[in-house]
């Protein structure tokens, strides 16, 4: 059986990185992203390429060196993502813009750039790497929120459109895993005459929080390698933990005032 290969965006740490170092171990030949190479010189897991998912450039150079070096491109995994928190009122607008460039369109000039290799082989698997965060929309997380819904959207179009081809596309959604996703977020400073000063900053910390004592991304890793492993995946999955997970059920389930209470509550706004 032909070795696949899958390109990562992100992959020089946290999700991406364990991805990337699990799927090696199935026999997978693995090609990790990072925006600055320079920075990951003994990076010697998996092969890691320089990439930024906002220059169009840098992606076209990227998508061809691994086509051209294995003459197929099995596996994209858009893993790539910055984090942003903050009041919606006091959040930069050129900030917001920053977020759905990296989070929304970065993805999809991923998916432009490896389509037509994937329609000539006639085959291919799209993860979107998304976040449990995009099914609702969370208090001084709403951009990040609204960046990983769009994502969502946008995967559930894909599938349709691509059908025909027999490329495999769906969404990856994960709670909180302990990685360094809190230390390169965007958070918008915490002003001293700001009306949002308290509830922000108690939120925030429970946010970095729940960050630290999350999971071990391994589990995303695994949920990654069954989902390439599937002939007929879903359109969504979910990985964290239960409560994370039933959230999403819930929002389905109760009125939009009863499930915004409990986020009032869990918050405590």
């Amino acid at each position: 059986m032909e070795q696949k290969v899958v390109l990562i965006t992100g992959g020089s740490s946290g999700i991406g990185k364990s991805i990337g170092v699990y799927l090696k171990s199935k026999g997978f030949k693995v090609y990790g992203t990072t925006r600055n190479l320079a920075k990951h010189r003994d990076f010697e897991v998996f092969d890691l390429l320089e990439l930024d998912v906002s220059d169009q450039g840098s992606i076209v150079a990227a998508v061809d060196y691994v086509i051209s070096k294995e003459n197929r491109l099995d596996v994209l995994v858009n893993n790539a993502g910055v984090g942003i928190t903050g009041p919606l009122e006091e959040t930069p607008t050129e900030e917001v813009q920053k977020a759905f460039d990296t989070n929304v369109y970065g993805p999809l000039r991923m998916v432009q750039a490896v389509l037509p290799q994937m329609r000539k082989q006639k085959g291919g698997t799209i993860i979107n790497i998304t976040s449990i965060a995009g099914y609702m929309g969370l208090p001084y997380r709403g951009v990040y929120s609204a960046t990983k819904a769009a994502l969502s959207m946008l995967t559930e179009a894909l599938r349709m459109e691509t059908k025909a081809f027999d490329i495999k596309i769906t969404t990856l959604a994960p709670g909180d895993f302990a990685t360094n996703i809190a230390a390169g977020r965007y958070h918008s400073p915490l002003l001293e005459d700001s009306p949002y000063k308290k509830p922000y900053g108690n939120t925030l910390k429970m946010m970095n929080d729940d960050v630290s004592n999350g999971g071990d991304p391994i589990a995303v890793a695994k949920q990654v390698f069954e989902i390439v492993e599937n002939p007929k995946p879903r359109v969504h999955y979910k990985v964290g933990s239960p409560l994370q997970k039933f959230s999403v059920v819930l929002k389905s389930l109760l009125p939009d005032k009863v499930y915004e209470k409990l986020l009032l509550n869990h918050y405590k706004l």
